[in-house]
Parts: C-alpha cells; structure tokens; sequence
C-alpha cells in the first residue's frame, strides 16, 4: 500500500464523516487503482498508440481516415452528452452504480482486447472506429460511477488530496504502461515473445495487453468500496428511463433557483476542462511544427508531461485540502494561461523553450482536473453523486468544440501552428473568468 494514499471514512449509507468507522488506506488505494488502469485506454488507446496507428495510410487516405475518426469520437461524445446525466441518474436511485461501474469497465476492457482484430489494412477501419467509439461511450459512462464514488470515500476535510492521490495514479499508470509497451513492443523491430511491426502485430498484441491492465487494476475497487443504498423514492426500470428526462431538466431548473453556485461551477469548469484537453491534444502538434520535436522526442517530451502532471496531482491534492480547491484551480489555469504565452513569444529562442514552459504547462493540468472533481463532490448532496456527475460530463461534452475552434482559428488567422497555443489559452482564460464569481462550498462534510 501507497504510504501516499490517504485515509477517509466509511458507511455509505451516512453522511460523509460521520463518526461511525474508517476506511483503511488500502480502500482509497484499492479505488485509485481503477484510475491507474483505466489509463491504458487513455494514454494507449485514444491518445498516442492506436489512434495513430489507425491513422496510417494503409487504412485509407490520411485526410479521408482522419476525417472519419473525427465523426466517430464526435458520435461518441454526442450519446454521451446525451445519456450520462440519466445513466448516473438511474444508477443512484436503483443503488447500483458499483454494478454500472463494473458493466461498462468490462465493455471497454472488450472493446480494447478486440482491437487486436484490426489489421492494418482498409477493410478493418470501420471495425477500429466502431470499437473505438463504444469503448469511448463506455468509458465515460464507468468514469461517472466512479467519480461519483467520491464522496463515499472522503470527507470535506480530505476529499481533494483523496481525488489527487486517484488522479495522479491514472497519470503515472498511464506512464508506466505506455512505457512497457514502447520498449516492448513498439519500438522494436522485434520485440518481446518475437513481436514484431509486420501486419501491425506490435500495435494490435498492445492492446490486448492493455485489456489486461485495466482489467486486472479494476477488479479492486469492486470488493473495497461498498454499494450504496437504493432510493426508494425514485423509480427504476423502464419507467425511471421514461422519466429521467424529465428530472434531468427539473434538476436543471433547480440549480438555476437553488443552487446557481452548482450550475456556474458546471458551466466555468466545461470550458476551462476544453481548455486542459486541448494543452495534451495540441501539445504535440506544436511540438513537432513549431519546434522541431520528431515522433521520438514528442513520445518521450508527453511521457515527461505525464509524469510531471501525475505527481503534481498527488502533491496538490494535499495542499487543496488546505487552501481550497478553487485556489488550486484559479492559480493553476493562471500560471498555464503565463506559461502559454511564454512558450509563443520565446519560441524562436529553441526547443528548449518548449521543455521547459511545455512541462510547466503539464504541472497544471492534473491538479486542476482533480480539483475540479473534488470541488464539485463539495456541493453535491448525498445519493445524487451519479446524476450530477453525468451533469458534469454533458456540460464538458456540450462545449468540446471550444479548444479545437480557437486553435484553428489561432493558426488560420497567424498563419504557423505557434499561434495555436494563443487559442488555446485564450479558452483557458475564458474559464478562468467564468470560475472567480463561483463561491467556494460554505458547508462541510466532516
């Protein structure tokens, strides 16, 4: 056990902190683990090995293969934005989001295993994408149960150095996996077990390997944290999906009379969350265009970025607990928005320019992802963790467009790929001024 992970109590079924008993660190440890492995679809799968694989020209044109996987991730995000906040809804009425978490991991888990059928050729595209799409689904749905387990493994007091332990591990999983896989089997010319690039063998038995991992790291989770009690009050079944609708736009009309401070916070952290995807979607492109990095070196430099974020996470995660979370995240968007702007204006001064105020910008971005989390967990009221938390990722969803527009934009009108990083933070400040007017949460939970 992590001597890091921090300890928090239990009894779901009460309010958080109540004086009944405590979760051991193993428990809290036993629930990151689901973060540390869910990353082998993060950082594997969507971001730097299967996406560029099934990007090839042996799939298609780049421009036609490109294009598609945009319509397919973009199908993905819109049932996503669609269906969280009822799936989260309907999983704490019926009190089953430990089974929801479990029934959708095993479906990203399959999803990944079964991209080791894709063999580079144009006939396995549409096999790749849909794959990829649904695990995509998938994951987000697992990520809602999961985020809204939460509160049950924290208090106020220590809720966000228990969200940063989580998401600093789903960083340094990511690494760690990525780093096997590239000097087992991607690197090579012939790799670990005679592995090697032909048919694209490299790239498919990863995969099945990162099955594996996030298989193996979830199972944990299912056995430390408890289930949480059904809500008799509201209605499961076909009738409750007929009718989650209908709560969510009533839920809505809530925030907005009740609790406007929620439904602020929603709107402010979907824009400056577009932002924080857009410094790890982008980052890379500027890297190459802009400073020179080739594939290697822009491997090796996001390696360092996941790092440097997993550990900043686990650190700020202790410091929030102290300060607030709103200070994490006001002061850590305002030093990525500086550290941007540094980046483009001494960018003909070297790629050292880019190691240095790229990682700087990295620092950044888990603790504000982790602190985002733990702040929303603040303002929950107990037993509708799931229903705001798939609130939280269709607002995400909804302006996701932000990040890519303004990078476009920025690159359109000054005519290098530089200018992108303006675009960039110019969506980061935007959410930054959207989140100042958001009160910090008044009551405790412990």
């Amino acid at each position: 056990m992590s001597e890091h992970a921090p300890e928090a109590p239990v009894d779901p079924g009460a309010p958080a902190g109540s004086p009944s008993a405590h979760i051991k660190k193993r428990t809290v440890f036993a629930w990151s683990l689901w973060d540390w492995g869910s990353a082998a679809f993060n950082a594997v799968v969507t971001t730097f090995v299967f996406s560029v694989y099934i990007t090839q020209s042996a799939f298609g044109p780049e421009a036609v293969v490109s294009a598609q996987l945009g319509t397919a991730l973009m199908i993905a995000g819109i049932v996503v934005a669609l269906l969280a906040p009822i799936t989260g809804q309907l999983s704490d009425a019926a009190g089953k989001r430990k089974l929801w978490l479990g029934i959708n991991t095993v479906v990203v888990v399959a999803c990944t295993a079964m991209l080791v059928l894709v063999a580079p050729e144009q006939q396995y595209l549409m096999l790749g994408l849909v794959l990829l799409a649904v695990g995509n689904v998938a994951f987000e749905f697992a990520s809602v149960s999961y985020n809204a387990m939460l509160s049950q493994i924290s208090t106020n007091k220590n809720v966000g150095r228990v969200s940063g332990f989580g998401w600093g591990m789903g960083y340094l999983g990511g690494i760690v996996l990525l780093a096997i896989l590239l000097v087992g089997f991607i690197f090579p010319t012939e790799g670990w077990f005679g592995v090697t690039p032909e048919d694209g063998w490299n790239v498919r038995v990863a995969m099945v390997i990162s099955a594996l991992w996030f298989a193996v790291s979830a199972i944990p989770v299912f056995f430390a944290v408890p289930e949480i009690s059904a809500d008799p009050a509201r209605k499961p079944g076909l009738r409750g999906v007929l009718t989650a609708y209908g709560t969510l736009f009533q839920l809505i009309r809530e925030l907005w009379t009740n609790e406007r401070e929620t439904l602020a916070f929603l709107v402010a952290s979907a824009v400056f969350r577009d932002g924080l995807a857009g410094v790890f979607t982008f980052g890379g492109v500027i890297a190459a265009l802009s400073f020179g990095f080739d594939p290697t070196t822009v491997i090796i430099f996001a390696i360092a970025a996941n790092v440097v974020a997993g550990l900043a996470t686990i650190v700020a995660g202790y410091v929030e607990d102290h300060i607030g979370a709103k200070q994490i995240m006001v002061w850590s968007i305002l030093l990525m928005v500086v550290a941007a702007m540094l980046v483009f204006i001494l960018a003909p001064l070297g790629s050292w320019v880019f190691w240095v105020f790229g990682l700087v910008l990295c620092v950044f971005v888990g603790p504000v992802q982790s602190a985002s989390r733990s702040f929303l967990s603040r303002l929950i009221p107990p037993g509708r963790e799931g229903e705001l938390f798939g609130l939280y990722a269709t607002t995400g969803r909804a302006v996701s467009f932000m990040a890519p527009g303004a990078f476009a934009l920025a690159v359109s009108l000054g005519g290098a790929a530089i200018y992108g990083i303006l675009g960039v933070a110019l969506v980061l400040l935007l959410g930054l001024l959207l989140l100042l007017p958001v009160k910090s949460p008044r009551t405790a939970k412990a």
